[in-house]
């Protein structure tokens, strides 16, 4: 077996330093909303934007990325967005009101979207085929670890340092990161044809993602479908997304090839990876939500709780890539056994209560990274490896947006299921809660009488009584909420299982993809 030469493991840690970079900052901020909020003067509408405006900036420039780096050169497209999204981290930092802040993110986000997806061409692109596996496992470390140590990291920040510092933090890695890129990257020679810039496409490109980011990110605080805003939204989203896939079908260069999704492996594969954004995303979003609301968790210790189980998921990258290697294990079996650790995972976290423990969420959380270590390098052989060198970047890009999308869509579910339970369990157990209730009518009298003890008036201490008893009902309500929507997951995940089934429907055996990736690696 040949040995990863010391010239390229510079390359891998450059890669998976500036994809880091893009994926912790895509969760580090949510954690410091709050002190914004206070030290900008900013709304909690406001403020939502500083995420908002980040992830649909981030989505639109990944679906350029293969464009883009075809066009300018990948190490030159990688290297600039690194700059990029370094020289927009220290105005982030140093924004004096929302607006400032907003702008920047956008800034910000573009920069981050040209991040992954080259990263990842240019993996496929560097690595012969004996070492392709170990260098994609070690890249796969961090794209897994990168969520969950967002909320860690913004937590610390957080409590120690002012929210300026998780903008500024990206600076100096930023800068190691860029010039190992202009040192050690090589250009591709592997490049596809680009025409001029379509200008109508990426007009109906930012329309499409934009509209759409803002729908999935706003839905359940405008209430969906009853507000104007978000029909329009919606609307526009859906025409705009037509058009621009009609666009791409009839001109001979396109921004995005999704003739691409001819090929039945890749467009499987970008399916499964959808799935997989929701799997990753959501669980990453429920659980500290789960933590901090109804347990009284910190964000630091939220993000210290998710650590052993992204740790397992790191951990399983060069297992599953030396099981990868020469045929050994089935990539779809892989992606099988995955998806069905992810199924047991959320099903052992539907029985949480107000009495779970840390230690409850361990061995669940070890599964969960087990689950998802198996998914990501077999799924990225049965996706990106099928395509010729010359469709590698925009087959990334295509595929590194769609599970990007699917993130945003598995938390814009996992709210609303949140929002529309928590109403239903709510109203049902309220029904059982009356004056005329033997049970009831004592409750609130022993805590009337002990509020009184204390030294509270008659009146006052009925009033408080009645609202701890209300307070009682809706923790038990979030309770069976979030125990529902752990199982509602788990169902859909077991539902796609079957589907995997679909990569043998098509002729796309094992031997045929490993014939493919032996193809394009020699080529």
């Amino acid at each position: 077996m040949a040995k990863i030469t010391l010239d390229k493991w510079i390359v891998i840690i450059t890669v998976v330093t500036a994809s880091l970079l893009q994926l912790i900052d895509t969760s580090i901020v949510n954690v410091t909303l709050t002190q914004m909020m206070g030290n900008l003067g900013a709304s909690l509408g406001d403020i939502s934007w500083v995420v908002t405006s980040y992830a649909a900036a981030n989505v639109i420039m990944i679906t350029l990325s293969g464009w883009l780096s075809a066009k300018l050169g990948r190490k030159n497209y990688f290297t600039a967005s690194i700059i990029l999204f370094t020289v927009a981290s220290i105005f982030c930092g140093t924004s004096t009101n929302i607006e400032q802040l907003i702008i920047f993110r956008i800034i910000q986000g573009l920069g981050g979207g040209g991040l992954l997806s080259t990263a990842q061409a240019i993996l496929i692109d560097t690595f012969p085929r004996e070492e392709i596996a170990m260098a994609n496992a070690i890249f796969g470390m961090g794209v897994i670890l990168g969520p969950s140590l967002g909320p860690t990291l913004g937590g610390y920040i957080t409590d120690h340092l002012s929210w300026h510092w998780v903008f500024f933090i990206n600076v100096p890695v930023g800068v190691v990161a860029a010039i190992l890129s202009l040192l050690y990257i090589k250009e591709s020679k592997h490049q596809s044809k680009t025409g001029r810039m379509d200008w109508f496409a990426l007009a109906l490109l930012i329309i499409t993602i934009g509209a759409l980011q803002i729908v999935l990110e706003k839905g359940v605080e405008e209430d969906w479908f009853e507000s104007r805003y978000i029909i329009l939204l919606t609307i526009s989203s859906i025409v705009a997304g037509i058009l621009f896939v009609w666009r791409q079908l009839t001109v001979e260069y396109p921004i995005l090839n999704l003739r691409l999704l001819k090929n039945s492996s890749f467009a499987f594969g970008t399916f499964f990876s959808f799935i997989q954004g929701i799997g990753l995303y959501a669980s990453v979003f429920i659980i500290p939500v789960f933590c901090q609301s109804m347990l009284g968790y910190t964000s630091q210790d939220t993000g210290w709780l998710l650590m052993p189980g992204s740790l397992a998921a790191g951990a399983m990258m060069p297992i599953i890539g030396g099981m990868m290697k020469g045929n050994k294990v089935s990539p779809v079996l892989l992606t099988g056994i995955g998806f069905a650790l992810f199924v047991l995972f959320v099903y052992l976290l539907s029985g949480m209560n107000l009495n779970t423990n840390p230690h409850d969420f361990f061995w669940p959380l070890i599964i969960r990274g087990v689950g998802m270590g198996l998914l990501f390098i077999p799924l990225m052989t049965i996706t990106v490896f099928t395509l010729q060198s010359k469709d590698i970047g925009q087959g990334t890009a295509l595929s590194n947006m769609v599970r990007q999308l699917g993130g945003s869509f598995g938390i814009a579910l996992m709210t609303t299921l949140l929002s529309v339970r928590s109403v239903l369990h709510y109203s049902r157990l309220s029904e059982h809660i009356s004056i005329y209730n033997q049970s009831t009518f004592d409750r609130l009298n022993t805590t009337t009488g002990l509020l009184m003890s204390k030294g509270g008036d008659l009146n006052s201490s009925q009033i408080a009584s009645v609202a701890a008893l209300k307070g009682s009902v809706y923790k038990q309500a979030m309770v069976l909420t979030y125990n529902d929507v752990f199982m509602i997951v788990g169902v859909f995940f077991a539902v796609c299982i079957p589907l995997l089934f679909l990569f043998r429907l098509k002729g796309k055996s094992v031997e045929k993809v490993e014939k493919k990736v032996e193809m394009h690696l020699v080529d």
